[in-house]
């Protein structure tokens, strides 16, 4: 049996032999120790002879909710300050903030707002703000764990009452709030409970900062899920056309493509994705590269029609909101797919098949599969996939991986897969995507048409 207890030279000694490059990971601030050091699969620099799974990350890769997470972050910081109007904040900074709250652990996400904006906090704007979105999550919400990890908050604060307070047990729904009603439920909390809270350091405003962040946002997609999606966009975006959850560009190919469903209307789904490339790139493909680029995807459809790949979203997202994400965005896959292929055979089988996003994935790993300090970057996720995936380590280099943010690239990485994939939108631009492959800034189209999805022609 190996030692268990090294010293300093051992561990060296051993790190050492693990490979050329890693990676140091911070922890939460209540975590010891303060970093990770992780090995780094080396990079997979070169076109593979074969793929086995594609796994890839959620918000801003697959999907584009990541302004939907921005924007319950900023109601936070907006709630705790007092600040709620944008002619009293004009909010936060895409190049000094958002770098910082992509991507990661909300965790790590709501510890980097509060170390930033916490002179701004009014301790009874603050109180107010924790004690609705806790009896929210209590009444309303929909996610067990949630609701447990806000019971603790409350008795670690000193709220001990509230959760049995009888007058809060009647609110049951999402929709039956108005504003007023939310006055009157945040005028009688503050005045029962506000001398009950005896401390409030960095630990609780972090705590505190989660809860109200995870109501506003599960409060959003609950509207959502009830079909309010127009009143949304209009209340944030004064857009009501706006698509809050959509498919990012080259989704709605890459899929069909990789799991072996295109048999046939090549074309149609070629053309699709060029224009998905163009869209992303904001310029034309190259005229004289076209006629290659479609021979070259015919026969990845081929490929994939003969040997579909093992596929997985993982996501630090826990599985409530992944499970409203995915549902909607697969409906409007599934409305595009209707809209472009004509009736068949091959079409039923196909908008088959994505009527269930679990269909489509062999593995849906999300933050309710481990915990808040174990997130990206750290490797904990993509691991759970790989296993649920039944993909051993001598395959791992089989394996291709894409997302959206610098701590998953890492994270990637961490688990021992080389063939990393950056495919950054405009929110996560600023990343340093150095622990990457390859870095794609026109998305998964440009995977396909450019890159051959990195395999051996």
């Amino acid at each position: 049996m190996k030692k268990k207890i090294l010293d300093k030279n051992e561990a060296k000694r051993i790190l050492s032999n693990l490979g050329d490059e890693f990676a140091l990971v911070k922890n939460p601030d209540y975590v010891y120790p303060d970093y990770e050091l992780y090995p780094l699969a080396p990079k997979i620099k070169a076109p593979v002879a074969n793929l086995v799974a594609a796994v890839m990350d959620m918000d801003g890769t697959t999907t584009s909710t990541e302004l939907l997470c921005i924007h319950s972050l900023e109601f936070m910081i907006r709630k705790f300050s007092g600040r709620v109007k944008p002619n009293q904040w004009i909010g936060l900074d895409e190049v000094k903030d958002y770098p910082h709250i992509i991507g990661n652990s909300t965790t790590k996400h709501v510890e980097f707002l509060v170390k930033k904006y916490q002179s701004t906090f009014i301790r009874d704007e603050i109180i107010k703000s924790f004690l609705f979105a806790a009896v929210w999550t209590l009444s309303i919400g929909k996610d067990d764990k949630r609701k447990e990890e806000v019971k603790n908050n409350l008795f670690q604060a000193g709220f001990y009452n509230l959760v049995k307070d009888e007058k809060l047990t009647n609110i049951k729904s999402v929709r039956a709030l108005n504003e007023e009603e939310k006055e009157n439920i945040l005028k009688y909390l503050f005045e029962k409970y506000h001398s009950s809270l005896k401390n409030l350091d960095f630990n609780f405003l972090v705590r505190f900062g989660i809860d109200v962040y995870y109501q506003h946002y599960h409060e959003i997609l609950e509207r959502i899920k009830l079909g309010e999606g127009k009143i949304i966009a209009e209340e944030l975006f004064q857009n009501q056309d706006k698509h809050l959850i959509e498919a990012m560009p080259g989704v709605i190919v890459f899929l069909p493509l990789i799991k072996g469903l295109i048999d046939s209307y090549e074309s149609i789904y070629f053309d699709y994705l060029l224009q998905d490339y163009e869209l992303k790139s904001g310029k034309s493909y190259d005229a004289k590269k076209i006629d290659k680029a479609r021979n070259s995807f015919i026969k990845l459809c081929k490929r994939f029609n003969d040997n579909p790949l093992k596929t997985s979203i993982v996501t630090s997202s826990i599985l409530y909101e992944a499970d409203i994400v995915m549902r909607e965005v697969f409906n409007l896959i599934v409305s595009e797919l209707d809209k472009i292929i004509p009736q068949s055979e091959s079409k039923r089988k196909l908008l088959n098949h994505f009527r269930n996003y679990n269909r489509c994935y062999d593995a849906v790993v999300t933050a309710s599969d481990s915990s808040e300090i174990r997130l990206k970057p750290h490797r904990d996720l993509y691991s759970i996939g790989l296993h649920k995936l039944g993909i051993p380590q001598s395959k791992f280099n089989q394996v291709i991986g894409f997302e959206d943010s610098e701590s998953g690239t890492i994270a990637i990485r961490a688990a021992g897969i080389g063939l990393s994939v950056a495919v950054p939108f405009a929110q996560t631009s600023g990343h340093n995507m150095n622990a990457a492959a390859y870095i794609c800034k026109n998305g998964l189209s440009e995977v396909i048409l450019k890159h051959n999805l990195f395999l051996k022609d």
